[in-house]
């Protein structure tokens, strides 16, 4: 994602200027970029945004901190309120160069909502702007990334995969499908992704589970949507790629006790 449409944000009295974005199911932005730095918020609903092949999954209790000038696309996996809170650089005290999730408790919420008011005194808005900076702590999570591939045979395989991540056909078939040989199959998956079939399928399958569990679905139902057998073997299959548990990805190590979506199992 090298180029995208630069959509710079109004300036206000202080270093933060919020927006809000009515989104429905599927509606996605083009790719852009701000001059300022943003963070990606949803007051409800679930956002997802991509960055090249990097995609994170955004519930009410995450954020996502994009750097200015980091060209993004953000969309709606589910009816969601965006609200976007636009830092200028030279007025922010973060600096982060890479794009970072953030937990977001009811206090930071709280505060979002109340910089989006157009009535603040000055004052009243530069308090709560260096509380916003204060409470900004960056979550360890990393995104689940689904490269795509270059070559036309494997695009097949892939677009296939991507529109239905429970397809269960192995490598074989799908190399029969698209007239390889499994050994060619094998090497175009580690050339043009840099993983094996198996394992971008895993990420495929996880990162289609994350938007329908932020939706609130169960864990047991999550499984089977996506193709596991059961929830324990898609927990599995979670931690092992991600080191964590849906429950902690989502909501972060350090927000397992704020207000959020409960996940059946999760941990």
């Amino acid at each position: 994602m090298d180029e995208g449409v630069a959509c710079a944000a109004p300036t206000g009295v202080g270093a933060i200027v919020v927006g809000s974005f009515a989104l429905s199911s599927g509606q996605w932005f083009e790719p852009h970029s701000h001059p300022q730095h943003q963070l990606a918020w949803t007051r409800r609903g679930v956002l997802g945004v991509a960055v090249d092949d990097a995609y994170w999954v955004l519930p009410p209790t995450r954020a996502l901190w994009l750097p200015a000038g980091v060209v993004h696309r953000t969309g709606a996996t589910r009816d969601a309120v965006m609200c976007s809170l636009y830092l200028e650089p030279d007025r922010c005290v973060l600096d982060w160069a890479e794009p970072t999730p953030v937990g977001v408790d009811g206090l930071l919420a709280h505060l979002i909502v109340h910089l989006a008011r157009t009535d603040l005194a000055d004052d009243a808005r530069l308090r709560a702007e260096a509380v916003v900076l204060d409470l900004l702590l960056p979550l360890p999570a990393t995104p689940i990334d689904v490269p795509y591939p270059i070559d036309e045979r494997l695009r097949t395989v892939a677009d296939t995969l991507l529109a239905d991540p429970a397809d269960p056909r192995s490598l074989d078939a799908h190399a029969r499908t698209v007239g390889v040989s499994r050994r060619t199959l094998t090497r175009l998956f580690v050339h043009d992704t840099g993983m094996n079939f198996d394992r971008w399928r895993t990420h495929v399958r996880l990162r289609a589970a994350l938007s329908l569990l932020a939706e609130g679905q169960p864990v047991s139902r999550v499984a089977h949507t996506v193709g596991y057998a059961t929830a324990s073997a898609f927990l599995a299959a979670f931690r092992r790629t991600v080191g964590t548990s849906p429950r902690r990805y989502l909501n972060g190590d350090t927000m397992l006790g704020a207000p959020g979506q409960s996940f059946d199992s999760g941990e």
